[in-house]
């Protein structure tokens, strides 16, 4: 578990160093671009179309864990918008708030004991 936070504090750093270096030299509009490439039917656009459905299956697992409770469907949109932006730390701290107890980390409150 100690490797598995570890890279996520790598992600996260990794993350906000590239991100601030894309948003100096081209803002912050991702939209435009993505729009862009998925219309072209290129390479980039297959990316961001691939992207757009793993942050679509990101939100779902968050919403699915929470119960699709109004704190799981708002997180779940975090969790879409934000990306690893959102799942690293969220993770992160799902790790240590179950004491790297993988099945209550992945599958929620009141679900883990039914894994086990």
């Amino acid at each position: 578990m100690n490797a598995f936070r570890l890279l996520l504090a790598v992600m996260i750093v990794a993350l906000v160093a590239y991100t601030a270096g894309v948003i100096s030299r081209e803002g912050f509009d991702y939209v435009t671009t993505a729009r862009r490439d998925l219309a072209a039917m290129g390479w980039a656009g297959q990316f961001d179309a691939d992207f757009l459905m793993m942050l679509g299956l990101s939100a779902l697992w968050v919403a699915w864990r929470h119960g699709f409770s109004p704190l799981g469907l708002g997180l779940g949109v975090v969790a879409f918008l934000g990306g690893v932006g959102f799942l690293a730390p969220y993770l992160l701290v799902l790790s240590v708030a179950n004491r790297g107890n993988a099945a209550a980390m992945l599958l929620g409150p009141g679900r883990a004991g039914a894994a086990a």
